[in-house]
Parts: C-alpha cells; sequence; structure tokens
C-alpha cells in the first residue's frame, strides 16, 4: 500500500476529501498544515507573521520528508507544498499523487470574507489569480486530478478511487479520471510487448478485436502486435486504410465498419487503433458507432498522437467544409505508448509533431527548457530515444489526461489545448490535408499567437522570435507571413469554436500563463498582418 497525497489550490477540499478517503481506504488520515502547527505549537497564520513564507516552508518541507519515509497515509498538502522545488517528484516516488481541480472562484467562494487563517488569500485579487494560474500547471503533473465542482466530498473520494485503480504498482503515469469510464495513459520505452497483457486487465471479457492501421504502420509493428494477441488467446480481425488525412472520410468509415462487421465482431469485441492521428480518429469514431459503441484501446506510435490525439476521446473524420466536423467524444479504455516507435516514424512526421510539444511547453512553462534542449535531437536524421524525450511525452501526455479530466467536453480549461489551432487549422485546410502537416500548421498557428497576443498587449515581441527559434531548431518552417493570405484567412470563419462572428482565440501573456479572448474575425485578420 502507497501513501495518497491530495494537493490543489487553497480550499479545493483537501482536508475534508482526505478524511473521507482515508476511512473508504481504511488508511490513516494526516494534514500536512496540522503537522507542522503541532511540530511549532502556533498557527499556519502565526508562523506565516513571525517567519514570513520562506520560513514556513522549511518547516513544510521538514514534515513532508518525515511523512514521506513514514507509514502509508492519505495526507492532505498545503496548496503551496508541490510547488516547492522537488517536493512533487518526493511525493510521487512515495505515493500516488491526487489533484483536486477547483476553479478559483469556488475556492473565493468557500473561504468567504475570513481569510485570516489563510494568509496567501489575503492579497489583493490580482495577486491571488496570478498565484492560481501559475500554480495551475504544476497540480497537473499530479498521477491523478478530479474536478471538485458541484461535488460533495463523498463524491469526490469515490472518483479518486476510480482513478486510483486505474494506475499500477509505483505507476508515474497518469489516468483521465472520468469515474467508471476512467482509463491509464501508459508511457514506457519497450511496452508494446505488453500490451496483449494490458487488454486483459482493462477488458477480461473480450476475446475479439478489430485491429485498425495503415499502410505505414502495419507492417512494421502490425504483424508482430496480431501474433502476440492471437498467442494471447485473441482473435484478431485487421483493417488497413491508406495513411493521411485522405482516409478520414465516410467511405473510408463506413469500409473499416463493414470489414469488422464481416470479420465477426459483435457488442463484447473492441476496436485497438495502431497508428497516428489519423487511425486514431477514424477509429475512435469506428468504435463509437459500431453496436452503437465498442471499448476502444489507442496505441498511438507518432509523437502527435502520443501526447494529443489519442487522449482525452476525441474521435472524427473530416468533411469538405472543415477538419473532424463529424465525430463523437467516445473515451479509450487505455492510451498505451511506447516510445521506440518513434524510431521508425518519417522524419518530416516526427519534425512536424514536434509543434505540439511546444505547446504544451507553451502551456506550462516548466516544461519549455525541456522542449528547447531536445528539439535539435527530434529534428535530425535519426532519433534516439532516450530517457528525457520519454520523459517529455510523458509529461506532456500527463498534462493532456490531467486537462481533459476536469474539462470532458471542451466547455473551458479544455479549449486551452487548441493554442494555436485557430490559425494552424486554416492554413492546413487551406494548403489541403497532407500538403501541410498538422503539427507543421500549429507550429505556424503558435507563431500567428505569439503576435496576435502582443497585439493584444499580453506579451512581449520576442516572444515569437523564441518560439520561432524552439521551432527551427526541430527543422519546422517559421514563415508564418506567406501563408496569411485571403483564402487561409477565410477559413478561420469555419472554426468549431467561432460564435457568431466572434471567435474564441486562446492568447499567451507568457509560457504557462494562458488567457481566452473573444475577438471578432475582422480584427484577428487585421492583428496577425504585419505593419
Amino acid at each position: 500500500m502507497r501513501s495518497v497525497f491530495l494537493i490543489g489550490f487553497m480550499a479545493s477540499g483537501k482536508s475534508e476529501v482526505s478524511r473521507v478517503l482515508a476511512q473508504r481506504l481504511n488508511m490513516p488520515c494526516v494534514d500536512l498544515d496540522s503537522v507542522i502547527e503541532e511540530q511549532a505549537g502556533k498557527t499556519i497564520a502565526t508562523l506565516f507573521e513571525e517567519d514570513g513564507e520562506q520560513g514556513f516552508r522549511v518547516r513544510e518541507r521538514d514534515a513532508l520528508m518525515s511523512l514521506c519515509d513514514g507509514d502509508a497515509s492519505v495526507i492532505a498538502t498545503g496548496g503551496g507544498t508541490p510547488c516547492q522545488p522537488g517536493l512533487l517528484d518526493m511525493m510521487l516516488e512515495a505515493g500516488d499523487v491526487v489533484h483536486l481541480a477547483t476553479e478559483l472562484s469556488t475556492a473565493l467562494r468557500r473561504v468567504g470574507s475570513n481569510r485570516t487563517s489563510r494568509p496567501l488569500l489575503a492579497k489583493p485579487a490580482s495577486e491571488i489569480e496570478a498565484l492560481y494560474r501559475s500554480r495551475s500547471p504544476i497540480y497537473r503533473r499530479a498521477n491523478v486530478t478530479i474536478s471538485t465542482e458541484g461535488k460533495n466530498p463523498e463524491e469526490v473520494a469515490s472518483d479518486i478511487i476510480y482513478g486510483l485503480g486505474c494506475l499500477s504498482e509505483g505507476s508515474q503515469d497518469a489516468v483521465v479520471a472520468l469515474r467508471e469510464r476512467s482509463y491509464p495513459i501508459v508511457t514506457a520505452s519497450g511496452s508494446l510487448e505488453k500490451l496483449p497483457e494490458a487488454i486483459r486487465q482493462r477488458l477480461p471479457t473480450v476475446r475479439r478485436l478489430g485491429l485498425v492501421s495503415d499502410d505505414n504502420v502495419m507492417p512494421l509493428y502490425g504483424a508482430g502486435l496480431v501474433a502476440s494477441l492471437e498467442a494471447a488467446g485473441y482473435d484478431v480481425v485487421t483493417a488497413c486504410i491508406a495513411p493521411g488525412e485522405g482516409s478520414k472520410t465516410l467511405e473510408v468509415f463506413g469500409s473499416v465498419i463493414d470489414t469488422m462487421i464481416a470479420g465477426g465482431l459483435d457488442r463484447s469485441s473492441a476496436i485497438v487503433a495502431l497508428g497516428g492521428g489519423v487511425v486514431g480518429d477514424l477509429a475512435g469514431f469506428v468504435g463509437s458507432s459500431l453496436y452503437r459503441g465498442v471499448p476502444v484501446v489507442q496505441v498511438p506510435t507518432t509523437l502527435l498522437a502520443m501526447t494529443d490525439s489519442a487522449i482525452g476521446g476525441k474521435t472524427g473524420i473530416n468533411s469538405k467544409h472543415g477538419k473532424n466536423l463529424l465525430g463523437a467524444f467516445w473515451q479509450p479504455t487505455v492510451v498505451w505508448t511506447d516510445t521506440q516507435t518513434l524510431t521508425t516514424l518519417p522524419i518530416r512526421e516526427r519534425r512536424a509533431a514536434f509543434g505540439e510539444l511546444v505547446k504544451y511547453a507553451l502551456l506550462d512553462g516548466a516544461l519549455w527548457s525541456l522542449v528547447e534542449s531536445l528539439a535539435p535531437k527530434v529534428g535530425a536524421e535519426v532519433l534516439d530515444v532516450d530517457d528525457d524525450l520519454t520523459a517529455l511525452v510523458r509529461a506532456c501526455a500527463n498534462m493532456k489526461a490531467a486537462i481533459v479530466s476536469e474539462d470532458e467536453r471542451e466547455r473551458g480549461l479544455r479549449a486551452t489545448l487548441n493554442l494555436g489551432h485557430t490559425v494552424g487549422h486554416a492554413i492546413e485546410a487551406s494548403a489541403g490535408y497532407g500538403t501541410v502537416l498538422h503539427g507543421e500548421a500549429v507550429a505556424l498557428g503558435l507563431l500567428a499567437t505569439c503576435r496576435v497576443s502582443h497585439r493584444l498587449g499580453l506579451c512581449d515581441a520576442t516572444l515569437e522570435t523564441r518560439v520561432a527559434g524552439v521551432l527551427s531548431a526541430a527543422g519546422i518552417g517559421t514563415d508564418l507571413n506567406s501563408w496569411l493570405r485571403t483564402e487561409v484567412l477565410e477559413r478561420m470563419g469555419v472554426d468549431k469554436k467561432r460564435t457568431g462572428s466572434t471567435v474564441r482565440f486562446i492568447a499567451l501573456a507568457e509560457p504557462g500563463d494562458v488567457r481566452t479572448h473573444d475577438i471578432e474575425l475582422s480584427k484577428l485578420t487585421g492583428l496577425l498582418h504585419t505593419d
């Protein structure tokens, strides 16, 4: 039994939930702040007043270290505990970390006017908001993120138990926490051979699988995977599609479904998506539709799919009017990532997908230095999949899992994952799908985001230059101006995030500080053009 650490912003309910959870798990319950107060013989507010925040943090670190070395417990931490250097890693080593996600307005409403016991909430509203924004990406590095909105402590504890049930012992991976639809995101080098065992654990009654892949991936990994699945006792029906966005059509969708039905799949079967984003989107939509829905196992083999498209349940195909306009939310049962499959990824696709990793570094500024250092490696002719690259893929995937756990249907927070996509999708659609790869278009969209954000007065003009430098180091084109043509700009009018004549634009103040703005399309066009 490992300890369970609850982290989150002040007034997220950690103390109350820890008591309920500890009782449900039959474990001791410990409140870190109470431990500190007992050791010091003073209240937290008094310690802040006498020793300052720095002095308090020293006591906090010492108390947490002793708890990590002690018996397994449910431990409610302070709002700033995981933000201290090294403490989140310490907790991840000692146990499973759960983030209780709470909107700032909810936290402030819970506290009300009495903030004397919480010194950091006695500050001006602008400073509290800045603190909330700076801490949120750190919290999302937890194994499990649980939204607390509209839930009582008993309901939150139930959600946590579902999420913890998806984690393997000692796992550093994450869970998309959606109660009974929760599922793990497993990222490891050389893990493909363990997939049959994972499917057996997650889907114990399934005996027949429909494997969907494409003509690039199937010859590399399909035969070996089919052999290992059959050796494990599964009947496997395969459908192989042409690679590229051209396969995300109603015709191909129908053909794959016909293959699965003809092959004997029934309502007790499951779909396995082996490939990149196109395969994952199409196979996921097939899974959501076949017999009104069968389980889907996502096995991403591209950098883009590993960190983004395979996670979160968005499935779909394209229309002549735009990208992914037909589809469904259909969460997978597991996302199983073997980073060694990146070694066979064509160099252009690998470089292009790095645009999505840059997006995550802009969402979480702490990843920026790692992305900068890995850019030349990802852009090299031969890829070395080392621990740093696997760690970056895992960090991005885990962030996506946390965001989906907070906002499955993209009603708020999840929209930030569209950073760079408003202009990126317009470029991709205007060029013709496949002419400009998705990651290449997103990379250009990130530059557009920096430019618009600067002209909105949010960030320094040098941010666009910094982002362009990282993209160039990975071998991605950065000539945004050549794409700011009329037909591209008009494509922004069919963006899924458009409402009337405005589009919800994800802007940046700095890496890690994302803002949402509703901008008139005509104004957005003007902000994009150079002076």
